[in-house]
């Protein structure tokens, strides 16, 4: 019975979702968290030195797309997944002042750092934002909780794709919105040939020497390429039980930003 049942785990997974950071002898959940623990104090840097500071702009872009309809003076809830440093969380702040913006991530390391950063910012982003360590394909969160829901660079990294999204479907009140934002590969073949160049072996190189972590950030070109992009990805966000999604790629398509509602 035992063998059946992990024979039917290993077949539903696909794509992203079998590429470890590690090994394969553990759960991708444990490996991903150890991973960025590993990884938290050099993040940061990293995230600002291999996009060349494109990162701010890529979620500026989806940011805006994204929340175009939401009342910026409204007391919205907003749940960040995946929240790392808060970059994406403190953005959302500013953005809407009035808003509760949770942040939640399985790693202790990038949490502790981003709870430094609200530490230095004003009483008004200490009372709206909070961060808390929880799991996306099991959140706490009671149905229809949230009118926005981020998840930047973080899908990937699922170890149920299906579920996490589902979850976020589950979570996400009627009429609210998901943004994700991911890495992807450029479509087109000479500029995908460039881009594998840097980012399978400049990316990896310069990882090591900043990070310490050998492996890190030769996991992230792997699970890029092999994570669901584009229409694939719309795809499964449709079959999540989510209603109007569409994505948009940038910078010759290195990322993608998508965007859906639930009815």
């Amino acid at each position: 019975m035992t063998d059946n049942t992990d024979n039917r785990k290993k077949t539903a997974l696909t794509g992203a979702e079998l590429v470890n950071p590690y090994d394969a002898t553990r759960e991708k959940a444990d490996q991903v968290e150890e991973m960025f623990d590993s990884i938290a104090p050099a993040y940061d840097f990293m995230n600002t030195a291999m996009t060349f500071g494109l990162h701010r702009i890529w979620r500026a872009r989806a940011l805006d797309a994204s929340t175009r309809a939401l009342n910026r003076n409204a007391c919205i809830r907003i749940l960040d997944i995946a929240t790392g440093t808060g970059d994406v969380a403190f953005d959302l702040h500013r953005r809407f002042p009035d808003a509760c913006v949770t942040g939640i991530d399985l790693s202790e390391g990038m949490l502790a750092i981003a709870g430094k950063k609200l530490k230095n910012l004003d009483e008004s982003a200490q009372k709206h934002i909070s961060f808390e360590r929880g799991d996306s394909l099991r959140m706490r969160f009671d149905d229809n909780s949230f009118d926005l829901i981020t998840v930047a660079y973080g899908v990937r990294n699922f170890q149920h794709l299906d579920r996490g999204l589902a979850e976020m479907a589950r979570v996400l009140r009627p009429g609210g919105t998901l943004c994700v934002i991911e890495l992807s590969e450029p479509a087109s073949t000479p500029v995908r040939g460039l881009y594998r160049l840097y980012s399978r072996h400049i990316i990896p190189a310069i990882g090591r020497m900043v990070s310490g972590d050998s492996r890190a950030y030769s996991y992230l070109p792997e699970s890029i390429a092999a994570a669901p992009q584009r229409d694939k990805m719309t795809s499964l966000m449709k079959a999540a039980g989510l209603a109007g999604c569409r994505w948009r790629s940038m910078t010759f398509g290195a990322v993608t930003y998508y965007i859906c509602t639930k009815k």
